[in-house]
């Protein structure tokens, strides 16, 4: 996936998981809801104010446009944390282990 396609797959992703229309985001960064769609689908090559303006619409920091964690494969996750985990002092695995215990409930 080249970087202008990824970029408009994730501005989807941030958009429809706040559950707005194209055409709300549109609205709120100022811009066609047609050139909206067009940067989702990879064929436009938004400048940085304009993904400056489009983080503000949707309610997020421009970095978050950019997380790819989420695209990661199930085996690439449990190796990231079990790293985590031969590395990790005291404290930090005490912290993990609340936080672990916190998603259980």
């Amino acid at each position: 996936m080249n970087a202008k396609n990824f970029i408009g797959k994730r501005i989807q992703e941030l958009r429809k998981r706040q559950g707005l229309s194209q055409e709300q985001i549109a609205e709120k960064a100022e811009i066609s809801s047609n050139y909206l769609s067009r940067i989702e689908c990879g064929k436009e090559n938004p400048t940085l104010d304009m993904l400056i303006k489009l983080a503000s619409a949707l309610n997020v920091e421009i970095w978050a446009m950019f997380i790819t964690g989420h695209l990661e494969g199930l085996d690439e996750v449990k190796k990231k944390i079990q790293n985590f985990i031969k590395a990790a002092d005291e404290p930090a695995l005490r912290v993990a282990s609340k936080i672990i215990e916190a998603i259980n409930r």
